[in-house]
């Protein structure tokens, strides 16, 4: 399954990518999901991401590896897979992107897929919705930058 958000920013290119990390990653958790952020390396291509996710009464590791990274002109990019996930995901990737549309504005992209073999289409909402709410909290994280 695929899942895609687009967030426009009225903030330059370099300010978007250097807001990148620790910080921005906590803000986005969403408020029904609790998680205990174990291990955050960054998002440099090796780096890792380690989570442990109280859902539903159990606990869940969740592990990302960063597989790629490039930083262009106009464009920054890292992925994210999933390494260890929770129960029911079988497969995880996530490529972060943000691009650059002038010299004051910016754009985020968020393109998720994963696969859950026969659950695939039943954790759709809970995992489309946990992104939707992206684009408000970037806008406020990055509204709050000097």
């Amino acid at each position: 399954m695929r899942i895609y958000f687009k967030t426009p920013l009225n903030h330059p290119f370099k300010k978007v990518v250097a807001g990148f990390g620790r910080e921005l990653f906590e803000k986005l958790t969403p408020p029904w999901a609790s998680a205990d952020l174990d291990r955050f390396d960054g998002c440099k291509k090796g780096d890792e991401v380690h989570l442990n996710l109280h859902l539903m009464g159990t606990s869940q590791k969740w592990v990302s590896l960063m597989t790629d990274e490039h930083l262009g002109s106009d464009e920054w990019f890292f992925v994210d897979e999933g390494k260890v996930l929770p129960w029911p995901l079988k497969e995880w990737r996530h490529k972060h992107s943000v691009v650059k549309k002038s010299e004051t504005e910016s754009e985020i992209i968020d393109d998720i897929y994963y696969a859950a073999g026969i659950f695939s289409y039943v954790i759709y909402p809970a995992i489309w919705a946990t992104f939707m709410i992206r684009p408000e909290r970037y806008r406020q994280f990055f509204k709050g930058q000097a």
